[in-house]
């Protein structure tokens, strides 16, 4: 089953999500058109009418396993120039662009490729491959040294965010450097070495764009509602006159042997808890034992009757969890085991404990009912998997340039069908027993009487201060000259839009069962799939100040088995009907919600009744889901962001104030909840007339109501009411406060005020005048942070809201040495917004909206989070319409008044998690205030 490694998305857009295909309905099939334009450009057509939406995905053959050492980065730095302009399309148009046009958009770098996807309404679509043939063609005319520097500041802020000021950031560099030689393609990480970037000339990196970036070494799939022939026609213009690139040839399997085990540790600034990794090395994806090796990683760690989890979990209770997984690349790949432990826990004896896991393991063995489970829960995520244009485009293009053609995605489900259980065993002996393995310690700041035995000390570089503003510089520049590309045509010519397509709202049924819960459906056929939910209302609202988390783990424990089926078979029977149920608390509402096919929604809702109904309470999971939260918001406490987030709510709301605090509670509030606590929270607050289902998928009104029908007899009135929200004051002058992290790489900057209710008539209102400034990639406080100044990865500004008053919110993480400036830009920003926007930023923020519902209602989790929105605020059916007037109608002179009344910075509560013996200072000259300094919790420090 296809995996990647270490993936970095482009744009804090949203994640990418890579599904691994599985067992597929012997008549299903994708289809699909391939040919070949005489440059090499492979294309691929897959037809899907059931939306007006087109999804164009590119997928080059060139990850950072084609860099050589000392010239690393450049695969994941062409990722981020390729977004930026190309001679026919200006600085920053690409994105305003696409979404101008009402579509989203993302690239990707890994190892192995680089992808570059956009998903918009069908009347874009020629835009697009106008677009996409400009940067495959026509980029490096616009490669300067100014847009070089440029997009090395991103990255290297990419970097910080992503490895340098996070907890086990470096995990991942660690282990390569251990498991791979020095030259092997996977030594290095995808985004690189920062010094090989400032030393990098404008040569380098424009021999490396010719050598891998020609469209013979890439696939081109357009997945969606389209004409083939008009499409044929349209690639053939935009693409055609493109020059290929020297040939490529496809590297070959590079897997690696270790002659002895290696043993290394780090000190983390950030960990709260020691982490071990166990790595063996193994095979590349689609080698037969890679899809044997998957099925040994769910076999040993992916069930509470695991043997990982069993001794280091339930027996010797080391860690809160345990993984393992198969990571397979394209020339190599690897076994991994992580266990990030308790606090103060010795990873000797973690390290020994995989090996009693091992030894169970051969004793126990497993069964070909084991075996069947895995397999039968995987056919729900492979119709998950291609729900979307996106995805279907997507993996086509990955089967195409890693398998040779895009029906390997057959032979792929094949081969993961076809495993049996002496392919497990073979493997495990083959490539995990007895075996050399890299073993890796990372435990907190100073404290390495926790290191794993033997263990030697593993050196990473540290970014300084003073280096922080370091990029290469021209010297070896100069002299370069830059070649011009000429076309045949007149590509400066944007090409028109179509018709825009008709908003087409789905149907939304209800019904309203005896007892006062409402059911509220959209039927959807395209796939076997049903998705539905049942939602209380309450959540955290409904906790005790004093005791704040019970709404949390009831949610976890109820989870952990039934009256009449323990843990672990419940876990089995959810995955016999390759299902998925999961239960989780918001601040406003319990949840419990399944995926599944839809011939198995009628068993799978039994199953959900079952957990409603008929919890467990049993008293052993109840302390390890106790002792794993307190643990979780220990490790939240070394993430800046999740800090500077909690104690800016805190500041907010008041501190005697449910609203304040996280879900999960605090240490000493979780510390003290009994299950007790669990069970009278059950009987108060569980109550039908707080609750509501939803349901989309293949799935009728009259099916669905008869099997939800039962709720009438099994669920009764208890005459319970929500709480009333105390709503606080809004400050009258602004204020600021630093919480330190000493030495980090990045400061969390969260600047806000109180906001609205989502019922607020104004609330929408609030979110369309928020777009320019800071609700997408294109708004101003992004494009002058990141792309103009280079000070963070991204930034955004937000509204949100609920059944009570959420926040408005400024965000983003900067380069530490920028903390004041970024934090000024903001306040400016905001303030020059008040007084009001061009005509063409309103023009852009209706087209963006308006024209992206067309893409509003493609896949179920979006029709569910619709029909979800319906029920807790009592929407109309037709509330996007609604929505869209709203847009349509809006004036300058209404957008300046809503901006006035909403965005005060003279009101704002300014938060700032980062270094404060370098950053908190000089923040005074703000001019809100002097800092002050509090504690991770939000206390001051004295």
């Amino acid at each position: 089953m296809l995996k990647f490694k270490s993936f970095i998305p482009l744009l804090l857009l949203g994640t990418l999500l890579f599904v691994s295909c599985s067992k597929q309905s012997p008549e299903f099939k994708i289809d699909y058109t391939k040919y070949t334009l005489d440059n090499g450009l492979t294309v691929v057509l897959q037809p899907d009418t059931s939306d007006p939406i087109v999804s164009v995905a590119i997928l080059f053959h060139v990850g950072s396993n084609r860099e050589t050492k000392g010239r690393t980065g450049f695969a994941h730095l062409f990722e981020h120039m390729m977004f930026q302009e190309s001679e026919h399309v200006g600085q920053d148009q690409f994105f305003k662009i696409v979404q101008e046009a009402g579509g989203t958009l993302n690239g990707g770098t890994w190892e192995d490729g680089t992808v570059y996807f956009e998903v918009v309404p069908k009347n874009a679509l020629e835009r697009m491959l106008w677009l996409e043939s400009d940067r495959m063609g026509f980029l490096l005319p616009t490669v300067t040294q100014d847009a070089f520097v440029n997009q090395q500041a991103v990255v290297q802020n990419e970097k910080r965010q992503s490895y340098d000021n996070r907890p086990y950031g470096q995990t991942r560099y660690v282990i390569d450097k251990l498991l791979y030689p020095e030259n092997h393609p996977y030594n290095w990480q995808t985004i690189g070495e920062m010094d090989d970037l400032r030393n990098a000339t404008l040569k380098d990196v424009h021999d490396f764009h010719k050598k891998w970036y020609g469209p013979n070494n890439a696939t081109l799939v357009i997945a969606g509602d389209f004409d083939e022939a008009k499409v044929k026609e349209w690639v053939k213009k935009y693409f055609g006159e493109i020059k290929s690139s020297e040939k490529v040839e496809d590297l070959k399997p590079m897997p690696v042997e270790l002659k002895e085990t290696k043993r290394a540790y780090y000190e983390d600034n950030f960990a709260e808890s020691p982490e071990l990794n166990m790595v063996f090395p193994t095979v590349e994806q689609f080698n037969k034992d890679a899809y044997a090796l998957d099925f040994l990683s769910d076999l040993l760690a992916g069930s509470k009757k695991s043997p990982l989890y069993k001794i280091i979990v339930e027996e010797k209770k080391l860690a809160p969890s345990v993984s393992a997984f198969q990571n397979s690349g394209e020339i190599a790949g690897s076994f991994n085991i992580r266990v990030r432990t308790f606090p103060d826990i010795k990873l000797s004896d973690v390290e020994e404990a995989i090996k009693e896991a091992f030894a169970k393991f051969e004793k126990d063995g497993f069964t070909e009912q084991d075996i069947e489970r895995i397999k039968t829960k995987t056919e729900t995520a492979f119709f998950n998997g291609i729900s979307s244009v996106f995805m279907k485009s997507y993996q086509l293009a990955i089967y195409n340039e890693f398998a040779g053609s895009p029906g390997f995605i057959t032979q792929d489900l094949e081969n993961t069908l076809s495993v049996t259980k002496d392919d497990v065993l073979r493997v495990y002996n083959k490539y995990i027993k007895d075996k050399p393995y890299v073993l890796t310690s990372f435990v907190p700041k100073g404290r390495t009487d926790l290191v794993a035995d033997n263990s030697e000390f593993f050196p990473v570089k540290e970014e300084k201060l003073e280096e922080q503003s370091k990029v290469s510089t021209t010297e070896d520049n100069e002299e370069f000259k830059i070649e011009e590309i000429t076309s045949s045509f007149d590509r400066n010519a944007e090409p028109p839009l179509g018709p825009d397509p008709l908003l087409n709202v789905p149907t939304v049924w209800s019904e309203e069962l005896a007892n006062g819960i409402k059911i509220y459906g959209i039927e959807q056929s395209e796939l076997p799939l049903v998705q539905f939910s049942i939602t209380i209302k309450g959540g955290m609202l409904m906790d005790d100040i004093n005791k704040v988390g019970v709404a949390n783990l009831i949610t976890d424990e109820m989870m952990q088995g039934t009256k009449n089926k323990t843990p672990i078979e419940l876990e089995e029977a959810i995955d016999d009907l390759g299902a998925t149920i999961n239960m989780y608390t918001t601040k406003q509402s319990i949840v419990i919600q399944a995926s599944c096919l839809s011939t198995k929604f009628e068993d799978t809702y039994k199953l959900v009744e079952e957990i409603l109904f008929e919890p467990r309470w049993d008293e052993k999971e109840f302390e390890r889901v106790k002792n794993e939260t307190i643990e979780t918001i220990k490790r939240r406490k070394a993430d800046p962001n999740s800090v500077a987030s909690n104690v800016f709510n805190k500041l907010v709301y008041g501190e005697d104030n449910i609203l304040a605090y996280n879900t999960y509670g605090t240490e000493e509030s979780v510390e003290s909840i009994t299950l007790d606590d669990l069970k009278n929270f059950y009987e108060r607050t569980f109550a039908p007339e707080l609750s509501f289902v939803t349901v989309a998928g293949d799935v009728g009104k009259d099916e669905a109501v008869s099997v939800f029908k039962s709720l009438e007899k099994k669920w009764e009135k208890k005459n319970i009411q929500l709480p009333e929200v105390k709503v606080p004051e809004m400050p009258d002058h602004p204020s600021i406060y630093f919480i330190d992290f000493p030495d980090a790489k990045q400061s969390a900057i969260r600047i806000g005020t109180l906001g609205m209710k989502f019922t607020d008539p104004d609330y929408y209102r609030a979110n369309v005048m928020n777009y320019k400034l800071g609700g997408s990639f294109n708004g101003r406080v992004n494009m002058i942070l990141r792309e103009e100044k280079g000070y963070t990865y991204g930034a955004r500004t937000s509204f949100s809201g609920y059944l009570f008053p959420g926040t408005f919110v400024a965000s983003s993480s900067v380069r530490s040495n920028t903390t004041f400036e970024s934090a000024k830009i903001f306040f400016d920003e905001m303030k020059k917004y008040r007084e009001g926007i061009p005509e063409e930023d309103l023009e852009f923020t209706k087209n963006a909206l308006i024209k992206s519902n067309a893409r509003r209602f493609e896949t179920l989790g979006a029709l569910l989070g619709m029909l979800n929105n319906i029920a807790m605020y009592n929407l109309p059916f037709d509330y996007v319409k609604k929505q869209e007037e709203i847009i349509r109608n809006m004036t300058l002179d209404e957008h300046k008044a809503i901006a006035q009344k909403y965005i005060q910075p003279d009101k704002m509560i300014c938060v700032i998690a980062g270094d404060a013996k370098t950053q908190m200072k000089k923040l005074k000259d703000l001019g809100i205030g002097t800092p002050v300094l509090l504690d991770r919790e939000g206390n001051p420090v004295k």
